[in-house]
């Protein structure tokens, strides 16, 4: 019997790395800043770890942004592809 609907693991994606590094922050920074320790920020940054909502929403209140523009179930595109559109070979 295979999995379907809510019964599927889909993956969430996140920005929490390019986040940190646009503001300068390092791991024990934002860590300490909403009260987990720094290997948990490292585990989200890779993906092993998912955040519950709460989680989701103090990472978000520290970037001062809405949960979709941290989390998505799509992967995130290049700012610079989203700018420019698709890099062509030369």
């Amino acid at each position: 019997m295979g999995t379907t609907g809510a019964g599927r693991r889909r993956p969430i994606h996140n920005r929490i790395a390019v986040l940190r590094a646009e503001r300068g922050m390092s791991r024990a920074e934002l860590a300490e800043a909403i009260e987990v320790n720094r290997q948990t920020i490292g585990a989200l940054e890779r993906g092993d770890h998912y955040p519950s909502l709460d989680l989701a929403f103090r990472i978000c209140g520290v970037f001062g942004l809405p949960v979709e523009a941290v989390f998505s179930r799509e992967e995130f595109t290049p700012m610079s592809e989203r700018l420019y559109g698709a890099a062509t070979p030369r």
